[in-house]
């Protein structure tokens, strides 16, 4: 028996998801936030004790393992990465403090922009330029460079940032100032801009740059870490990493661009709500996930999850590459309730693991948002929680309502519960309109997928509020993003400069490009034990009309198996790439301009291999009997409090009907089926929620 293990690592549980072949397996251990090694660790430990093997001879048998990471994100929320420098053409120091003309809240003329990566004083210019075309105009003057790194190595930087005008097209400068830094800082890790994002604009290059070289030194260290302990216990394949962009990839490809591990988590739940639609005939999703610490928020459509390249605003800084758009709302488990200028306040702040929820008795003290739901009823001291690991404890929440929500508003625990309930409820609820809505979709017309820990305590509640009359919960659920890193592809997206007329662009340069990104994706996949034959390539153009800043990605072809793009391009390609991108543009954006040659920004290759899939059912329902239960709990489902019947979700089985109101306790998680639903399960056992009026 072989084994493939995904794992996603959250702010207050750390996340595993075990397929054999046959069937799945969820585990969740709490997060070891001080070193996020030590919980995944033990979360394997467990699945190989609950297979009743020793770790070594579980891991031996392990074909992969695929790791959803909050390692990166951390680092720019805590504002806790590298000490970073900059080297920057000569007057283009303060290119990334002076930003774009975006900023997250317009009506608020108080907004901080945020703080900088690199400080002005690690900013220093160097004497070099380069002309639009790649052309050298004045050369690398190489010992003010070498002033210059001296300098930041005065000021103690672990990590720095090369940026040169027009690299993308040429990057011999700054190649030589990799040496340079090499030669004078020994051992600080590099960020090469032409490397991280070998595009224009200027900004969003820096931009994206800069974050790269300040997560850089903690991704590679936590992977490098991981992937020891994982020899030492028996491991021996390639350790996977899930990216933003949707797809995974080898830790050798992510330590020479660690940036694209941000929101790898989020994405992997995405993806996973993709696959599972598709497997029930449901293409049109909207995706929430509420954790431990946050709520994320995504749009599925015709069973893709774009990745969307360029205009990334992450922990409010600009990354310029391929992103699954995740909208993320502090809203968890975790979020605590607080009273200030007397009004009550839910999130962004979080508990965490560590204290976690006063519930979870391990010293926290201010009321969360779990708290809330455990003394509405929704969730009880009765239940083994967290698999069995721990059980809920009421002592110490009513204290702490009284201290820091009751007390203040003057109101009863269970009114300040219930207040906490409706709030966070309203907050996720406005945060899904602002993405359907900049999406231009209704959320009336998509089903709901919830997921999480949290994500099906409050589901049906958000799903009236929002028209909505169908909701998925996965037995998964609870691991989901696990979930979907495991079944995401193997995949690397990358984009090399040409900048061109599509009517005038040298088709023998085009293909030189592509063959040159094919041969570097390619050897990743190689040492990923990832056979030729398996590997598939998408060759596109990014194209634009003249006088636009963005670009649209136009597929040219796909092949499988080898590549040999300089042969195959010709003239009768860039032609049908030029029909294909005034089609594209009508669709994106209502409109097309025949009349016009667009022009050619640069080539992109998307190399990608299938990843085993877990098997899922065809989410066929039958309903063969209505439910009900002896066992009740006093709860308030938002009509009152009420005995309400409880069942176990272990003892359920494909065609049972629950109808609201009720509770269901699962391992990992509950799901409550308010007033006007009904629960059914499907063929594969997850759970649809039909709405009754």
């Amino acid at each position: 028996m072989t084994y493939r293990i995904g794992i996603d690592i959250g702010g207050t549980f750390t996340d595993f998801v075990l397929y054999d072949g046959v069937k799945t397996s969820i585990e969740k251990v709490l997060s070891t936030p001080d070193d996020n090694s030590r919980g995944v660790m033990t979360g394997l430990a467990n699945l190989a004790r609950r297979e009743g093997r020793s770790l070594v001879a579980f891991l031996a048998d392990t074909d992969a393992i695929v790791h959803g990471t909050t390692v990166a994100d951390n680092a720019l929320i805590e504002g806790k990465g590298a000490v970073v420098g900059l080297l920057v053409t000569s007057g283009f120091r303060d290119e990334i403090e002076l930003r774009r003309g975006y900023k997250e809240d317009i009506w608020d003329v108080r907004l901080p922009p945020p703080r900088p990566i690199v400080p002005r004083r690690r900013r220093l210019t160097v004497t070099e330029r380069l002309a639009a075309d790649g052309s050298v105009v004045l050369p690398l003057d190489e010992e003010k460079a070498r002033a210059s790194i001296r300098r930041l190595g005065l000021q103690g930087v672990d990590s720095v940032a090369i940026v040169t005008l027009f690299s993308f097209i040429n990057p011999v400068h700054e190649l030589r100032l990799a040496e340079l830094v090499r030669e004078e800082l020994p051992g600080v890790a590099l960020s090469l801009s032409h490397q991280i994002m070998p595009k224009a604009p200027e900004f969003e290059r820096t931009s994206t740059t800069l974050v790269n070289a300040f997560v850089n030194p903690r991704v590679t260290t936590y992977l490098d870490r991981l992937v020891s302990k994982l020899r030492e216990a028996g491991y021996q394949r390639e350790l996977l990493a899930m990216q933003c962009s949707g797809g995974v990839m080898s830790r050798e490809y992510i330590r020479q661009k660690p940036v694209v591990v941000l929101a790898s988590g989020p994405a992997g739940g995405v993806m996973g709500g993709a696959v599972v639609g598709k497997s029930k005939g449901v293409t049109d999703l909207l995706c929430v996930d509420m954790g431990g610490t946050s709520y994320d928020v995504s749009v599925v459509r015709q069973g893709i999850a774009p990745a969307e390249p360029g205009w990334n605003w992450h922990h409010r800084y600009l990354v310029g590459l391929p992103m699954i758009n995740v909208v993320t709302l502090g809203a968890g488990g975790g979020s605590i309730g607080s009273v200030r200028s007397g009004l009550l306040q839910v999130g962004p702040e979080s508990a965490g693991s560590a204290p976690g929820p006063v519930c979870y008795g391990n010293g926290g003290s201010r009321p969360t948002v779990t708290d809330a739901s455990l003394v509405l009823g929704l969730l009880s001291e009765d239940t083994d929680f967290a698999g069995g690991s721990f059980k809920l404890r009421r002592a110490g929440v009513d204290e702490a309502f009284l201290a820091h929500v009751a007390g203040p508003l003057g109101t009863s625990v269970e009114e300040a519960a219930f207040d906490m309930w409706r709030l966070v409820n309203a907050n996720m609820t406005q945060a899904v309109r602002r993405v359907t809505a900049e999406k231009g979709t209704r959320a009336s017309e998509l089903t709901l997928l919830a997921y999480g820990g949290n994500g099906p305590l409050f589901a049906g509640i958000q799903a009236k509020a929002l028209g909505i009359g169908r909701i998925l919960v996965p037995r998964t659920s609870p691991t989901f993003s696990a979930s979907g890193v495991l079944s995401a592809d193997l995949l690397i997206d990358e984009e090399q400069s040409c900048i061109c007329s599509a009517d005038a662009a040298d088709s023998a340069r085009l293909g030189a490009l592509w063959d040159e990104l094919a041969r570097n994706s390619t050897r990743y996949f190689v040492a990923a034990s990832i056979a030729p034959s398996q590997i598939r390539y998408r060759f596109m153009l990014n194209m634009r009309y003249p006088g636009q800043n963005w670009s649209l990605s136009v597929l040219v072809r796909e092949q499988s198996g080898s590549f040999d793009a300089a042969a195959s391009i010709s003239r009768q390609t860039l032609e049908e790439a030029t029909r294909a991108f005034h089609a594209d543009h009508e669709r994106e954006y209502s409109y097309a301009r025949h009349d016009e040659q667009p022009g050619i920004t640069g080539v992109r290759l998307l190399t990608s291999a299938a990843s085993p899939q877990p098997v899922l059912g065809s989410g066929a329902i039958t309903e063969s009997r209505i439910l009900e239960s002896p066992v009740m709990r006093r709860a308030n489902l938002g009509e009152g409090f009420a005995q309400t019947p409880v069942f176990k979700g272990l003892s359920l089985r494909a065609g049972d009907v629950i109808i609201g109101p009720a509770i269901i306790e699962e391992s990992f998680t509950g799901i409550v089926v308010y007033p006007g639903w009904k629960a059914v399960l499907d063929d594969a056992g997850d759970y649809v929620m039909l709405w009754l009026g």
